[in-house]
């Protein structure tokens, strides 16, 4: 999905922003940050289901870029690539937690208003109605199985391309596809009750 910043052709493109700031402009860093913050915490968010340890994520996807700035190579697309680091350490995560053996209801978000993130556009006149079923669909989608909700999330979510979502978690063009029409599935059946509202 293109972003506003880049339909205007005056700026640069993503790829232009790394070269700029492999060669040394850090203020092109800035503006990835800029460009990426608020769609990686979206993101990881809803991959997570908890705000802290997305912002903690983002920081770190950054931190990565910074730190492997020169690994980063024009064969792909500058957002398949943080798209892939911040999956990475979201699946890293997810992992740490079954080691732990911890789960808490309120990881799923459902006793604490903190864990909501605002949506750029958000819109404050929605009803509350609206704003229950947004809740009720965020938490079926936490409910998905990891490989269906990351799936999901890059291409229902974040709008990424098959292609894309192909390259970023790492599996053939057909499973990913696979993946996205068995997880729409999923919530659909999850979500009958609020389609028929």
């Amino acid at each position: 999905m293109p972003r506003d910043d880049e339909k205007n052709s005056n700026l640069p493109s993503d790829e232009e922003l790394i070269e700029r700031f492999q060669n040394g402009d850090v203020y092109a860093f800035d503006l990835i940050v800029k460009r990426y913050k608020n769609q990686l915490l979206n993101y990881i968010y809803r991959f997570l289901g908890n705000s802290e340890e997305a912002e903690d994520l983002v920081q770190e996807t950054f931190l990565r870029v910074y730190r492997n700035r020169n690994a980063y190579q024009k064969i792909a697309k500058f957002s398949t690539w943080i798209y892939t680091i911040a999956g990475n350490l979201a699946k890293t995560e997810l992992r740490k937690r079954k080691r732990r053996k911890f789960f808490s209801i309120t990881d799923l978000g459902y006793d604490d208003k903190d864990y909501d993130i605002l949506d750029e556009a958000f819109n404050p006149e929605k009803s509350v109605d609206s704003n229950i079923k947004e809740e009720i669909i965020h938490n079926e989608i936490q409910s998905l199985s990891p490989k269906f909700r990351e799936v999901i999330l890059l291409r229902d979510v974040q709008e990424l391309s098959y292609e894309e979502i192909s390259q970023i978690v790492d599996i053939p063009l057909g499973t990913v596809k696979s993946r996205v029409n068995r997880g729409r599935l999923k919530l659909q059946e999850k979500l009958k009750h609020l389609l028929k509202s």
